[in-house]
């Protein structure tokens, strides 16, 4: 009777594999020491490891521990996985864009990812929400609010840009302008994202308006746009006590509309929607509220 022949590894099959990964990793690290230009006595020299020892790891004999590997390949300027990877060191892109991620500022990194990992933005919105809309739909008001009673953090964005600058946004207008606040905003969203897992966030009403920013927003936060209509965003920002928007501007309610009708569109790739028209803070709480439990953005 036949019998059928194993597809189990057998032990002389191991061995081999064994004896070829050493052969490997000998060879790069003789290749890495050539590359560097120096000789097997100074490398001994740099790593502490034997003449002999390194003779034999390059002839495919040594069976180096990991200390020595390590020490070995930090003498050579090497990352320990060049020498033991599946990717040759020299010829894979794959190690040139590690090495090159590493050096990354945080931005950067941001970037690759979603270039990488375009669909995983459920992962990178966590339990963030922000909050968008005109001044005087409420973002502060009810982002605040609604973060108490979820027992999350509340942060407004430009508070933090305010801290980084060390004075206030008008201030960083006029000494920097729009472009140099631009630049604080998504800087401060940036350092936000990376160091908040679950917050309410408020943001200013134009950074819908860079393009960057506010597609970074969207990506990485769930958002929800606190709609009102015109004479109420006016309203509200007048009961705060700023005269500002109507002084010495009999057309203020004109392009307070103005700018709302060309933000429509841009305020309308939100997640969801809550329009605070005709409501008190408590209505308009609970509604903001509801929109973060019915979409699941916060894991309540």
């Amino acid at each position: 009777m036949l019998k059928q022949a194993s597809a189990a590894t057998g032990p002389d099959d191991e061995d081999s594999e064994t004896g070829e990964f050493i052969a490997m990793v000998g060879e790069r690290v003789r290749m890495a020491r050539n590359r560097k230009g120096i000789s097997r006595r100074q490398l001994s020299e740099l790593s502490g490891v034997s003449q002999r020892y390194l003779a034999q790891l390059e002839g495919g004999d040594g069976n180096v521990s990991i200390a020595l590997l390590r020490k070995i390949a930090r003498s050579l300027d090497f990352e320990i996985e060049w020498l033991v990877g599946r990717d040759d060191p020299w010829t894979s892109d794959a190690i040139t864009l590690m090495r090159l991620f590493r050096q990354a500022t945080r931005d950067q990194r941001a970037r690759v990812m979603e270039i990488l990992d375009p669909n995983d933005t459920g992962t990178r919105r966590s339990g963030r929400v922000a909050l968008i809309g005109l001044r005087g739909a409420g973002k502060s008001t009810l982002g605040r609010l609604a973060a108490r009673d979820l027992g999350v953090a509340f942060v407004e964005l430009n508070q933090v840009i305010e801290e980084v600058a060390g004075m206030p946004v008008d201030e960083v207008i006029a000494l920097y302008g729009q472009e140099g606040y631009r630049r604080l905003e998504k800087q401060a969203l940036v350092n936000l994202v990376a160091t908040h897992e679950q917050l309410v966030l408020a943001v200013a009403g134009g950074i819908v308006s860079e393009p960057d920013t506010y597609n970074y927003l969207l990506r990485h936060c769930h958002t929800i746009w606190l709609k009102a209509q015109p004479e109420e965003h006016m309203n509200r920002v007048r009961g705060q006590g700023d005269e500002r928007p109507m002084a010495g501007n009999p057309a203020a309610m004109d392009e307070l509309k103005s700018i709302l009708t060309s933000r429509e569109a841009l305020y309308a790739k939100a997640e969801a929607m809550v329009d605070t028209s005709r409501k008190d803070v408590d209505e308009s709480r609970l509604a903001v509220i509801e929109a973060i439990r019915d979409n699941a953005f916060l894991p309540l």
